[in-house]
């Protein structure tokens, strides 16, 4: 590791030797065999929607637990991964872990499967035997990297088996930067079927309908922020609409059913597609703090042809309430931001209105137009902000602005800390609590203030810890132990070697 007095971290690198040529060793390896394999198609629509840069790879978990989580809390949704097995495990395991309650089924394959096209015939015959519409709505097939590397044709599965859907996906960790933005993949693929289904003929009806036009939140977010953003819109005679995405199939049609789409998380692109070909139009930022508010209320009151004195009173009665929210539960301290969530310009723009400094936003998320209001509000107040950060980037924030609070992720946090800074785990801390509208206004001011009155506390840590030593020397000792880097090296060679032989089976 690097010493805590360098001024900006260098990338975690082992170095296992060069891997054999046609392995699976590294991400432009598995990308060149995707395109051979027939899959260029879909890598090119993964370019585009989800563009890298300046950072190839943010460090975020394996993306593909981003649609596994969409699936999983579908009703009525079966979810099948084809991939290696110590993906599915680790995949499963996480889904688990946070909370899902739902069998994930999975088709295993080995070699000969693999090359020989089986594969895709056990996949087909899985579905088959799932496809129960007594039991399911759809069926989600997720190919992982190395079936996706293979090509194997999830676009030649049957579109419905016995009247359940079949959603077919690549989710490759060459091809999406962030499981973010794979919960847009499903999301995009579900609303492009439920479309079709839509322009083809009667669907079924919602199990809730809203007598008023209806606003789509595009993006997960906290449970009362829905209800929030409906109190604001009710004014404007609209209504909260289904969250994308969504809960249940038959809500795709209701999203689809709007007047406008409010994108909360900006990097639904393939969603956005789909809502821009059904015709409706799509609003960037979110209803957070007074400014926040009230530029979203105006955006959305011009995208659905609502007269503007109902929206002045709209702003008069809720800008109000969530000025006094902010006066009356302030922040003060230097603070920096930074996630994989996709919603981290809306925390900055919530922390500053509540009078605390914010110097810095890191998110692994791309830019994208839909972010712009919020981008372009955080710059005008001397915000650094860094899409497609990586975790030396917002950890490099950490050390340069030396904040009261530092918002990041598990590593940045742990960096923090053993700065004696205190930290807040943005997903877990900070993405768990209501950010929109007078109920947003001072959600975060508790936990960030009681996070800001530790600052005493983890110096006296800091100092009581001091010379215990760090990584290898870590602890007390004696004789101090010495780095054997040459042991680390052979070892993590082998470990390697075992990982190829043992995903060469799909074992």
């Amino acid at each position: 590791m690097t010493d805590l007095g360098t001024p900006v971290r260098e990338r975690d690198r082992l170095d296992v030797g060069e891997a054999d040529e046609g392995g699976c060793a590294n991400s432009e390896t598995m990308r060149d065999a995707a395109r051979k394999a027939g899959k260029s198609d879909v890598l090119d629509r993964y370019a585009e929607d989800y563009p890298v840069g300046p950072h190839d790879q943010p460090q975020s978990m394996c993306p593909a637990f981003g649609s596994l989580r969409v699936g999983l809390r579908m009703r009525r949704t079966a979810t099948v991964l084809s991939g290696s097995a110590c993906c599915v495990y680790g995949l499963t395991f996480t889904s688990h872990f946070y909370g899902a309650r739902r069998t994930v089924g999975y088709v295993p394959f080995n070699s000969e499967t693999l090359v020989t096209g089986k594969l895709f015939e056990d996949i087909k015959e899985a579905v088959e035997n799932l496809a129960d519409p007594a039991n399911y709505d759809a069926i989600v097939v997720t190919n992982l990297c190395v079936p996706t590397a293979s090509g194997v044709p999830l676009r030649l599965l049957k579109k419905q088996i016995n009247g359940v859907r079949i959603i077919g996906i690549d989710v490759p960790g060459f091809g999406i930067p962030t499981h973010a933005e794979a919960k847009d993949v499903l999301a995009g693929a579900m609303l492009a079927y439920a479309r079709e289904e839509a322009a083809a003929g009667p669907v079924a009806a919602p199990r809730e309908r809203s007598d008023r036009p209806t606003v789509t939140l595009l993006g997960e977010m906290f449970p009362a922020d829905p209800v929030g953003i409906g109190m604001m819109l009710a004014p404007l005679g609209l209504a909260a609409g289904p969250v994308v995405p969504t809960r249940e199939w038959r809500e795709l049609y209701s999203a689809l059913d709007c007047a406008a789409v409010a994108a909360i998380h900006p990097f639904y692109t393939a969603s956005v597609r789909e809502f821009e070909a059904a015709g409706r139009s799509v609003v960037g930022s979110a209803p957070v703090g007074a400014e926040g508010t009230a530029a979203w209320l105006d955006a959305i009151g011009s995208a659905c042809g609502i007269k503007q004195s109902s929206v002045d009173d709209a702003k008069d009665r809720f800008v109000a309430a969530i000025r006094g929210a902010l006066a009356a539960t302030p922040i003060r301290g230097r603070i920096t931001v930074s996630g994989y969530e996709g919603s981290e310009l809306l925390v900055a723009r919530l922390l500053i209105e509540s009078g605390a400094d914010v110097p810095y936003v890191g998110t692994a998320c791309p830019k994208t137009r839909w972010s712009d209001p919020d981008r372009e509000w955080l710059e005008a107040k001397g915000v650094r902000v860094n899409y497609r950060a990586s975790l030396e980037d917002d950890i490099a924030a950490v050390d340069e602005f030396g904040p009261d609070l530092a918002i990041g992720t598990t590593p940045v946090v742990q960096h923090a800390k053993q700065r004696a800074i205190p930290a807040l785990y943005f997903t877990n801390l900070i993405s768990a609590r209501p950010l929109m509208g007078p109920a947003g206004a001072g959600s975060l001011a508790q936990v960030i203030n009681g996070a800001l009155a530790n600052k005493d506390r983890m110096a006296r840590m800091s100092e009581f810890f001091d010379g215990v030593g760090t990584d290898h020397a870590a602890g007390v000792w004696e004789d101090t132990p010495q780095d054997r880097p040459q042991f680390k090296k052979k070892y993590a060679a082998l470990n390697e070697a075992a990982r190829k032989a043992a995903e060469a089976v799909g074992t």
